[in-house]
């Protein structure tokens, strides 16, 4: 091995092949693979050697000790950053990450189509009835076709929460393939910025919420978005709305949401995401027949993982050779970056 490699290790899996095949390419980086039960002496080789970790994103799939929180990183005394193996960044802790001088970058961007159709494709099997009809079919009870009529979705109006890339996007296509009226809340994109996608700035939550005939959550799960469609949220939303989640779980408090759908405060939801991955089977939203579900499949297109892949690779070698990266999630670290990366590395990354 060079005396100047660079080591990239992972847990268990990459989104896709294509990952390791552009790393292969470079003769100075060196890719180890761990998993959740390595042998205890082969993972702390890796990691005392590690200079950038691709993370995975789901909490449920990794191990704890595999996490990106302080523990983590003082067994890792080469890390110069941590990358996600999505758009999420449930399993790093950001101020862990900052307070140690370590880059945390995602790949955000990279399946906000896959997303973005799913959120589409709840929105129209919920306004038609689909999985109603399909259960009906199948029971072999009697019913009559006029009890599951539905609705169109053409000139209805979407409020969405986080006017990221992947709602950016759900609101191309409601406006593009539905005329539709788009109205978003979030509060770190401008009424401007909006403005030129052809979508309405909601200066509350609330004012959304009331306006809108389906809620689309888009946003990623910080503290700031904890539980942010709670029990008074799911109150201001319009009896006939549905409410569709397809960002994480933790975002909307789920027994509130059970007495909404209990109550009829809401017609229905879609969700993809949830607080414990994947829910038990006896998980209160199961049972509501007007509530279409999924094991957080929505961005786990072939397309999808292979653009993840595609750009995590890019990215993390940008970074390995000292450029900044687009996705920085933690800019204040970048002072102490460089100096950490120039004393480890032995250069220093450019401004």
């Amino acid at each position: 091995m060079a005396p100047n490699t660079k080591r990239v290790f992972y847990v268990n899996a990459v989104s896709a092949q294509i990952y390791l095949e552009i790393m292969a390419k470079r003769p100075d980086i060196q890719v180890d693979k761990l998993v959740n039960d390595s042998p205890k002496d082969e993972a702390e080789r890796v990691l005392s050697q590690a200079h950038a970790y691709q993370i995975g994103s789901s909490r449920q799939e990794l191990a704890m000790q595999y996490q990106g929180y302080t523990p983590l990183l003082q067994r890792c005394p080469n890390l110069v950053v941590l990358s996600t193996n999505g758009a999420g960044f449930d399993t790093v802790n950001l101020e862990d990450a900052t307070a140690a001088g370590v880059a945390v970058v995602n790949q955000a961007g990279g399946n906000k189509e896959g997303v973005a159709e799913h959120v589409m494709a709840m929105m129209l099997a919920l306004s038609k009835r689909i999985m109603l009809t399909d259960h009906a079919m199948r029971s072999g009870a009697s019913y009559d076709r006029r009890d599951f009529m539905g609705d169109d979705v053409l000139g209805r109006t979407i409020g969405i929460i986080g006017l990221g890339n992947v709602g950016g996007r759900v609101a191309d296509l409601c406006r593009g393939l539905f005329q539709m009226r788009v109205i978003a809340f979030d509060p770190y994109v401008s009424a401007e910025q909006m403005s030129a996608k052809g979508v309405e700035k909601a200066a509350t939550l609330e004012e959304m919420l009331r306006s809108a005939d389906y809620v689309s959550i888009n946003c990623p799960h910080t503290a700031e978005t904890r539980f942010m469609m709670g029990a008074a949220q799911f109150a201001m939303m319009q009896p006939h709305a549905y409410f569709i989640t397809t960002a994480r779980g933790g975002i909307h408090n789920e027994d509130a949401l059970a007495q909404a759908l209990t109550a009829k405060q809401i017609a229905g939801a879609g969700l993809d995401v949830w607080e414990e991955e994947p829910p038990p089977t006896d998980h209160p939203l199961l049972q509501f027949a007007n509530v279409l579900v999924s094991p957080h499949t929505a961005g786990i297109t072939r397309q999808s993982r292979h653009n993840i892949a595609k750009i995590a690779a890019e990215q993390m070698l940008d970074i390995l050779d000292g450029k900044r990266p687009p996705r920085l999630l933690n800019p204040d670290v970048w002072p102490a970056y460089q100096d950490r990366f120039q004393q480890i590395l032995g250069f220093r990354p450019e401004n």
